[in-house]
């Protein structure tokens, strides 16, 4: 890894690159694979990767990526890399069922913010699109995006492994809830196998916790430590895991916790920030009684340790910012715990 990213381009580039172990399991895979809801912050860098360990593994594989791309750059760059574009509203069951079918299918559409005021929106993005999904590909093995926000609020001491009873908080997280069901309804009805693939805090340099932290520093800004701590994990970890869990689908549904192994204290990781920046650091209040943490060692047992160590990711991060890199503008609110976004 190198010491620093100075680029988009490296950036993005990093992203991309696949381990021996992903581009041998791309080897092994059977059938093609398909991307829904790809045009997310994430889902670009997801598609990059699989066409770059299908490429590597020297074998035949179609990767298709669905969203209704009104970010029309977003379709450029997936064209560009090689994943087949398809532009459906996956709200529209009928759209949904002239999708091609894959064997292979990674579920990524979901809607967070905006939800205050617009809650039938979020219901029936993060339920009605899950049940159109997991209709249309009960033949296919199914890795569907969740998030940590459906376990309960935790404690440093007491994080919330695959065991932890759901207990979401505010609309946003039931709904999560909701979307959970409606596939673990779909492997448990047609046998579909099923991985859901809850994630705490993807780090891509241009949005994240670390970057929230490290942005409110540089400009001279108090930090919300209201949340205690948290966790993170490289994006490019997090998608190389993602894909991976292709091979731990089962019915009725697995569940995989996917986040790095440490557990982060806000203000530490703010103090460490100033120190790097060369900034005072302030505080806005003092940390609440919980916080959205996850066990992931049941991941780290499968796939092994991150490539990429939270330190690392702050050092990498720190000098983003000083060096004026791009963000995308959209704050993780990592702080809110009552639900509302």
């Amino acid at each position: 890894m190198p010491d620093l990213i100075e680029s988009e381009a490296q950036l993005d580039a990093m992203l991309a690159l696949p381990d021996d172990r992903l581009i041998d399991f791309m080897r092994q895979l059977e059938g093609d694979l398909i991307i829904l809801g790809i045009a997310g912050k994430m889902g670009v860098s997801l598609g990059q990767l699989a066409v770059a360990a299908i490429e590597k593994a020297g074998v035949e594989k179609n990767v298709y990526g669905v969203a209704r791309f009104s970010d029309a750059d977003a379709r450029a760059r997936l064209e560009a890399a090689g994943v087949r574009t398809i532009q459906c509203d996956l709200l529209d069951r009928t759209a949904v069922a002239k999708l091609p079918q894959s064997p292979n299918v990674l579920f990524m559409a979901g809607r967070k913010f905006g939800t205050g005021g617009e809650e039938p929106l979020t219901w029936a993005m993060n339920t009605l699109v899950p049940a159109n999904v997991a209709d249309h590909f009960r033949e296919s093995r199914i890795v569907a995006f969740s998030t940590g926000c459906v376990y309960p609020l935790a404690r440093v001491d007491s994080q919330p492994d695959e065991t932890m009873p759901p207990d979401p908080i505010g609309e946003y997280a039931q709904s999560c809830l909701g979307r959970e069901r409606m596939f673990e309804y779909g492997s448990n009805r047609w046998g579909t196998p099923v991985c859901l693939y809850r994630l705490n805090y993807s780090i891509d340099l241009r949005y994240g916790v670390l970057h929230d932290i490290a942005t409110k520093i540089w400009h001279g800004q108090p930090v919300d430590n209201s949340a205690e701590a948290f966790n993170v994990i490289w994006q490019g970890d997090a998608n190389r895991q993602a894909l991976l869990c292709l091979g731990h689908c089962s019915s009725p549904a697995n569940i995989l916790n996917v986040t790095g192994p440490e557990t982060l204290e806000t203000e530490a990781v703010a103090r460490q920030f100033g120190e790097l920046l060369e900034k005072p650091v302030q505080f806005t209040s003092t940390p609440g009684d919980g916080c959205y943490l996850s066990d992931s060692s049941q991941a780290t047992k499968l796939f092994g340790s991150p490539s990429v160590t939270a330190d690392q990711l702050i050092r990498w991060q720190a000098h983003w910012i000083k060096a004026g890199g791009r963000s995308l503008g959209k704050p993780t609110h990592f702080e809110i715990s009552d639900g509302a976004y």
